[in-house]
């Protein structure tokens, strides 16, 4: 039988995946909000179907779905996905071999800049990362209930083409913000489809992994390395009770961790084509 993906939220990361499941044959459907965004996934040639809370998932959407990967966050309500469309999942669970649920390391919150890995305490600091708690708890409720072979990815900041610190310097937008001792994890989105891929040939129901590279950096740093990469000055360091930033970025530098993955590569046999930002952003930069 053709392998058939459902994406729910065909966004940044999930598109990659689908796009590397299309080159190797298999049938790609998936959701979207905006109606400029369904029109585009369309243009692509991916068969779309429009979902969130006022839209649910039309009938027969699912049928023939071999693997389902979820990239839709939670809201204060829960988890769309589950709340609107968990019969359609128990419904396609005899022809499912593999579902995904992207979630984030913002799940395990500050540890003082020390090193989490899946087995460390969850104790995030932003609201937005509780519903992030309360989602994976559901989502591993499905499984432990069905049966259905649902996985946990935690993913770090997410970069890559069009969206990476060389991005950032080009625009004119980037800042080298500096808080002594902090550090952050970060994933190119082709290492997260390739964890995805391996995952999906070789699942083991209710596991848990971190997508993280191999180095969280300190984020002054990776700008000016980017800026090397580019050719320009970089900008001047602001010590961060200096910087302005949004409610959102506060959040972000409110929490100080490293992240390990090693299960990735253990349990799984990962090996990332960006181990670090130089590789990564080398690669963009080319």
């Amino acid at each position: 039988m053709q392998p058939r993906l459902f994406c729910f939220g065909l966004g940044y990361s999930a598109e990659v995946l689908a796009r590397h499941c299309r080159a190797a044959g298999w049938q790609i459907a998936g959701t979207a909000r905006e109606t400029d965004r369904l029109a585009y996934l369309a243009n692509q040639g991916f068969e779309t179907f429009r979902f969130d809370r006022q839209h649910g998932l039309p009938g027969g959407a699912l049928a023939g779905a071999t693997h389902i990967l979820s990239s839709v966050p939670p809201d204060a309500d829960g988890d769309p996905v589950l709340d609107l469309a968990r019969p359609a999942i128990l419904a396609a669970g005899a022809g499912l071999s593999w579902i995904g649920y992207l979630s984030t390391t913002g799940v395990y919150g500050d540890h003082g800049g020390g090193w989490v890995d899946e087995t460390s305490p969850l104790r995030p600091t932003a609201s937005r990362s509780w519903h992030r708690v309360n989602a994976e708890a559901a989502w591993l409720d499905l499984w432990r209930g069905s049966g259905l072979p649902t996985h946990l990815f935690r993913l770090a900041g997410i970069y890559g083409p069009g969206r990476s610190a060389l991005d950032e310097v080009r625009s004119g937008r980037a800042r080298r913000i500096v808080k002594p001792g902090q550090v952050f994890s970060r994933i190119h989105v082709e290492d997260i489809a390739g964890v995805l891929q391996v995952s999906m040939a070789k699942p083991a129901p209710g596991s848990v992994y971190n997508v993280c590279d191999d180095e969280a950096a300190p984020p002054q740093d990776v700008i000016a390395f980017a800026c090397d990469l580019l050719g320009v000055p970089p900008p001047p360091e602001t010590p961060f009770d200096q910087a302005v930033l949004s409610p959102m970025a506060q959040s972000f530098w409110a929490d100080n961790r490293r992240v390990r993955n090693d299960r990735i590569k253990r349990d799984l046999g990962v090996a990332l084509r960006y181990p670090t930002y130089r590789e990564g952003l080398r690669a963009l930069a080319e």
